[in-house]
C-alpha cells in the first residue's frame, strides 16, 4: 500500500478562438485571475495575463498512483473547466511537481 502524496500540477496553454464576447468577458475578470492571486487547489485556479492570450490553471491533487496520475487528474479537470466555461485551446502543457518529497515524506 503506497502513501498518499500531495502533487502541484499546473496546466498552461493558450486561448484559440475566442469569441469577442468571451474575451470580453475574460478582459473584465481579469484582476480577479492575476497570477500574483493563484494558489493551488483540488478545485483549481484559473488565471490568465491582461492580454487574455495565455492561461493556468492549477491544481493541488493528492492520490497515492503517482505523479502521471495526478497529471492526468488535473489534465481531465483542466480539460472539463474549459469546456464547461466554453474556451477552446491549443494542448495543454502539464507540469506535475511532488511537494512531498520537498518536504521530507
Amino acid at each position: 500500500m503506497s502513501l498518499e502524496r500531495v502533487y502541484r500540477v499546473t496546466a498552461r496553454s493558450r486561448f484559440k478562438n475566442l469569441s469577442e464576447q468571451a474575451r470580453s468577458s475574460l478582459l473584465k475578470a481579469q484582476p480577479d485571475h492575476d497570477i500574483f492571486k493563484s494558489a493551488f487547489t483540488a478545485e483549481g485556479t484559473f488565471t490568465y495575463d491582461e492580454k487574455v492570450l495565455f492561461f493556468n490553471l492549477r491544481y493541488e491533487v493528492r492520490t497515492s498512483e503517482g505523479s502521471e496520475a495526478a497529471g492526468l487528474i488535473a489534465q481531465e479537470e483542466a480539460e472539463l473547466f474549459l469546456k464547461t466555461l466554453g474556451y477552446s485551446s491549443h494542448p495543454l502543457k502539464i507540469t506535475v511537481t511532488d511537494v512531498s518529497a520537498m518536504w521530507g515524506e
